[in-house]
């Protein structure tokens, strides 16, 4: 498995919805008042998503516009996503079920359309160069950089443990092998990293980067944990199959070896906003 290409399957995330909410940290509000200035938000504005998962973007940044619309190629996200929307009474959402590369999929012209920690999983040629002629005068892409299911790598004493990210690497690599999953292949060299080249290939000037001085120190407890772990799309639930279970298990015992009460702490990172606008 680990010499074959890797080829986009509907499976990545299979199972993974569930835990998104529980285990990845929130996006910082921040992020709503930096676009705010940049674009001058007034509530009249257009909002696409790409690979919005359960909607954490989306929806903080809906208030702000007057129609958000989130992608996603999973179907359960894209319900995650209407849920919770329907949870915050949030109205003015579209929830998309479909692949980044079917765009523009009649879905019109924006103002902003924003990728946070999905763009590495697209066609990104053909997903930039269909974007960039999707958006309206004045209008621009938002590349968020941001990791939110998991903390800085800083050793300072916090109040709780860190969570034992080698360790539990080390155990998912025990039940799945040493080669990063993903979806029914694998990424033997992760995921790509040359997204500035690919967008001004596809006719994009910038960056220009805003950086969001957002870390902050959390308290995370055991269920938490696990949920972002369960979040990955190299540990999704069916990656496991059968041994789902006996895995959970193995995890909630290395995370009690670590810290008995079930409490962790971790720093948040800081976030940067990449903005790409026509070249």
């Amino acid at each position: 498995m680990g010499g074959e290409a890797w080829r986009w399957d509907e499976t990545l995330y299979a199972g993974s919805a569930a835990y998104y909410r529980v285990g990845r940290m929130p996006y910082p509000p921040a992020i709503v008042e930096a676009l705010r200035r940049v674009f001058e938000l007034d509530g009249t504005q257009r909002l696409l998503d790409v690979g919005c998962g359960p909607g954490s973007l989306t929806l903080l940044l809906a208030p702000a516009v007057a129609a958000a619309v989130g992608l996603d190629a999973d179907r359960d996200m894209i319900a995650a996503a209407r849920q919770e929307a329907d949870s915050a009474g949030i109205d003015n959402g579209r929830w998309v079920h479909g692949r980044a590369e079917a765009l523009p999929a009649g879905l019109g012209r924006f103002d902003l359309v924003t990728f946070a920690q999905s763009f590495h999983w697209m066609d990104r040629p053909r997903v930039a160069a269909t974007v960039r002629r999707m958006l309206a005068p004045g209008g621009a892409l938002v590349h968020v950089q941001a990791t939110t299911d998991r903390g800085d790598k800083s050793v300072d004493p916090l109040p709780w443990p860190r969570p034992p990210y080698a360790e539990i690497s080390k155990l998912a690599g025990d039940y799945l092998g040493p080669v990063r999953r993903a979806g029914r292949s694998a990424l033997p060299h992760g995921t790509p990293s040359d997204e500035d080249a690919v967008l001004r290939e596809a006719g994009f000037a910038g960056p220009d980067r805003i950086e969001l001085e957002t870390a902050a120190v959390v308290t995370r407890g055991e269920d938490e944990v696990v949920a972002a772990i369960f979040s990955l799309s190299s540990v999704a639930p069916h990656l496991l199959g059968p041994d789902l279970a006996a895995f959970e298990a193995d995890l909630r015992r290395l995370l009690r070896r670590s810290s008995p009460t079930g409490r962790f702490a971790e720093r948040t990172r800081d976030v940067a906003l990449d903005i790409w606008r026509p070249a």
